[in-house]
């Protein structure tokens, strides 16, 4: 299954990247079928009017609707200095099962700006690759005390290793809620920052017995809290 993005799939109309995509690498033709998302839920089989490589045109034969887990992971992270590693992370987070990305501004963070077009290219990409049909929401960068005044969420955690008695994540976390969950930068978070998550509501928890670099501790709560969603 190969799968196409088209935010507006009504206009029956590929973007120029996409139909480049269908027309030159696939070697779709005029009467082909297409499977189109429109990242918010809808799968939809589609015939090729016109196969051209800058803009192909469709006709939408039938679409399934494809309802939400119970459950959404929000990542609040500070990002890498290096943007490759930051990169990989959304890659592998969206293929994993992220909802929702923001971009943290810590008192230790290493990078204070994020591209969002490259961002987001990222996120199709990857959203095309593991066959999902729920686009993830991606913010820029946003300061930490704001984020804290803003976010939900029914359970909220944050990564921080307080002492032994830190409870790892897949213990503390619950089936079926909406969680947000707090990354900080390779420096970590700072004392202030610590005690107004606290104050927030947020709970320390530990991913593992080892340290981690950001990227990865934003994957590794991904994972955990897929697992207990679906195990």
């Amino acid at each position: 299954m190969q799968l196409f993005y088209c935010p507006d799939p009504l206009e029956g109309v590929l973007s120029p990247s996409e139909s480049h995509h269908c027309v030159k690498v696939l070697r779709k033709t005029t009467g082909d079928e297409i499977d189109v998302t429109d990242g918010k839920g809808r799968l939809l089989k589609c015939k090729l009017l016109e196969a051209n490589a800058k803009q192909c045109r469709f006709e939408i034969l039938s679409f399934t609707e494809i309802p939400k887990p119970s459950h959404s992971i929000h990542v609040a992270i500070a990002p890498a200095k290096n943007a490759e590693r930051n990169d990989w992370f959304i890659e592998k987070a969206v293929e994993i099962g992220v909802d929702r990305i923001t971009f943290l501004q810590c008192r230790y963070s290493e990078r204070s700006r994020i591209n969002l077009e490259r961002t987001e290219k990222k996120v199709v990409s990857a959203m095309k690759q593991s066959l999902r049909v729920w686009k993830p929401l991606i913010e820029g960068m946003m300061k930490f005390d704001d984020f804290l005044m803003n976010a939900g969420g029914d359970q909220k955690f944050m990564a921080h290793l307080d002492d032994n008695s830190t409870p790892y994540l897949h213990t503390a976390a619950k089936p079926g809620q909406h969680y947000v969950v707090l990354i900080g930068p390779e420096g970590g978070f700072s004392d202030e920052e610590i005690d107004e998550a606290k104050a927030a509501g947020y709970q320390s928890v530990r991913l593992g017995d080892h340290r981690l670099r950001t990227e990865t501790a934003g994957l590794a709560a991904c994972h955990v809290l897929n697992l207990i969603n679906f195990s």
